[in-house]
């Protein structure tokens, strides 16, 4: 089918697909009853995203131009059945490939994908970061108890805005241990990582503004960015961390209005970013006056290393906004996370929580702030640790038995993943498909590109959650597939 895209026309790619199917057919040049291509080969003719094509057609099907038949395709029933009269039948059917925006139809859903396999419960997960569940359930359930009892005089079970008074005052303790000093006016509590994000991108950037982002990164990162119309330019993640050697020619040149980094055991790579890159990192925020993002939720989960300062412990100058997500250190499924900045920047945040959600997890907050305040966290905090140090040494000890086909990682000193290169020839989207047959989940590299334009050969492995049982059988079964597809190339 001889259709032609304009690159240089603001008119979206689906619409010009549509309009050019529209006139083929009302020129006769489509008889009626002709089939159409499938989505998948029209979209490898065009060089589109599938979900394109899938939006052009809805578009020719809403104005009754095609139609969609089992077994058989798109085809063109244009004239093929008799003039209805309209005021007897009428029609009200929304064009919802029409309704909603380009950029939440044409995304890519591979982690997506993957995180609902794990929500099956039918997988060994070495995809998702999540903490073990060591906290007795008995004992959960005689505090949650406690906890509704205590409040029972209150009217509604609401949280203040900027998060629960006691959890805040705990919180304040708590980062005082990582070297940060901060007031409750300097601290907002939110549900989630991703909720932070979304947060500070809503107040602090505008469509077409860009930002400075490491590269690999998190989906849930550069998705964000993305779906607010923002421009990103990343820079490489090395043994060492982000690399900055470059980043003052991207600033000068782009006034990026913020500088993103996750400083401690990254995700996905797992290294920690170096003294002498954080405190340059500072530095160039000072210099340029740039705020720094810096998500440092593993830094808990250190096995070789002593504490590191955060890049927040080091700041002066109020420049560095940091989140930290109890989301690899509490109990599965209940996340909080918390944001210390500038008290305007939080007052901001606060408005954003009355506005889009009214409160977060109230009781939630509560267990954390009691669990915070006799000591118990900390305790389940080194529980974690060490078993993740010895459920790491598992999974490494698995990988170690298919360096002899190609298999390459460096081992992490903390956090919850590994970053491993596959054998020459194997690719992480094919990996990861055959692994869920093969009763795991695992993530490809490729996600953690935002142009998808890396990380063909690499995995990230998680090790946090499961058992060292299952764990072990997890890892075996994913070495045995390496070995069973690269002998198959």
């Amino acid at each position: 089918m001889d259709i032609k895209l304009n690159k240089n026309l603001k008119t979206p790619y689906y619409w010009q697909i549509a309009d050019q199917i529209k006139r083929k057919i009302i020129t006769g040049q489509l008889a009626d009853g002709s089939v159409l291509p499938s989505e998948r080969k029209l979209s490898s003719i065009l060089g589109v995203h599938r979900n394109t094509i899938i939006r052009a057609y809805d578009t020719l099907k809403d104005a009754d131009l095609i139609e969609s038949r089992q077994g058989v395709g798109y085809l063109v029933s244009y004239g093929s059945s008799e003039t209805e009269d309209l005021s007897e039948n009428p029609r009200h059917k929304v064009n919802w490939s029409h309704a909603i925006k380009d950029e939440y139809l044409d995304m890519k859903e591979t982690y997506d994908d993957i995180f609902v396999k794990f929500t099956e419960g039918n997988k060994i997960s070495m995809s998702t970061g999540m903490p073990p569940a060591i906290y007795e359930e008995d004992k959960l359930g005689e505090d949650l108890a406690s906890i509704l009892n205590e409040s029972a005089a209150l009217p509604a079970y609401l949280a203040p805005y900027q998060g629960d008074t006691n959890l805040r005052q705990q919180l304040l303790a708590f980062l005082r241990t990582k070297g940060i000093k901060a007031g409750l006016s300097q601290l907002q509590v939110l549900s989630e990582t991703n909720q932070a994000m979304d947060f500070l991108i809503t107040a602090l950037v505008s469509p077409g503004d860009c930002v400075i982002i490491e590269e690999p990164v998190s989906p849930d990162v550069y998705r964000a960015i993305q779906l607010a119309g923002c421009r990103y330019f990343t820079l490489p993640v090395d043994k060492d961390g982000m690399n900055c050697d470059n980043i003052e020619a991207l600033i000068e040149k782009h006034e990026p209005k913020f500088i993103y980094v996750n400083s401690s055991y990254q995700d996905p790579t797992g290294v920690i970013m170096s003294m002498e890159r954080r405190k340059h990192l500072l530095a160039i925020s000072e210099k340029y006056r740039i705020p720094i993002i810096e998500e440092d939720a593993a830094s808990e989960l250190n096995y070789e290393d002593g504490a590191i300062p955060s890049i927040k412990s080091m700041d002066r100058n109020d420049n560095v906004i940091y989140i930290y997500s109890f989301s690899l250190t509490f109990i599965p499924g209940l996340s909080l996370a918390l944001v210390v900045a500038n008290e305007r920047l939080i007052r901001s945040l606060s408005y954003l929580v009355s506005i889009r959600i009214m409160s977060i997890n109230w009781m939630t907050q509560k267990l954390l702030g009691k669990y915070l305040a006799d000591g118990r966290y900390y305790e389940k905090v080194e529980k974690i640790r060490k078993g993740n140090r010895q459920k790491r040494d598992v999974l490494c000890s698995y990988l170690d038995r298919a360096t002899s086909i190609g298999v390459r990682y460096r081992k992490p000193r903390g956090g919850v993943y590994v970053w491993c290169q596959l054998p020459e020839g194997l690719n992480g989207m094919d990996v990861a498909e055959e692994a869920t047959k093969a009763g795991i989940t695992v993530v490809p590299g490729e996600v953690f590109y935002p142009m998808h334009n890396g990380g063909f050969d690499h995995l990230r492995l998680n090790y946090s959650y499961e058992s060292t049982y299952w764990l072990s059988e997890g890892a075996n079964r994913l070495v045995e597939l390496l070995r069973t597809m690269y002998n198959g190339l």
